[in-house]
């Protein structure tokens, strides 16, 4: 069942738009929430799920899909010390669709230019 979105009358722009507004903000949402949580070899799969349940209760998400690098995650010595995960160790697909449109994006680490980056791979015509 389609749900009417009461918030449209709001949004000023075309459908295209409001796709890639959608998943700018649930991207940052993603990014903004969780870096800087405490993690480990143990539970890195474990945040991955819970990423990208985060993501799929938001409205409009069809899909998404997170991966954390493990590479970097060692076990620090000392009670105190543990690792906390990092942007550059995110790299998330994310598809949105608003009406007619589906919004493709991105967040992965960029190593030429040092910077986790959000972008748009693609907006698409929806085909249901």
């Amino acid at each position: 069942m389609k749900r009417k979105d009461i918030a449209k009358k709001y949004f000023g722009c075309t459908n295209s738009e409001r796709a890639a507004f959608e998943a700018g903000i649930k991207l940052g949402t993603i990014y903004h929430q969780f870096v800087g949580a405490p993690l480990s070899l143990e539970n890195v799969e474990s945040l991955e799920k819970a990423m990208e349940a985060s993501l799929k209760v938001q409205p409009f998400v069809k899909s998404a899909k997170v991966k954390i690098d493990r590479k970097g995650i060692t076990k620090k010595g000392g009670f105190y010390k543990y690792l906390t995960l990092e942007g550059k160790m995110l790299n998330v697909d994310l598809e949105v669709q608003y009406e007619d449109k589906i919004a493709i994006c991105k967040l992965e680490y960029i190593e030429e230019m040092d910077y986790p980056l959000m972008y748009i791979k693609e907006i698409k015509d929806c085909k249901e």
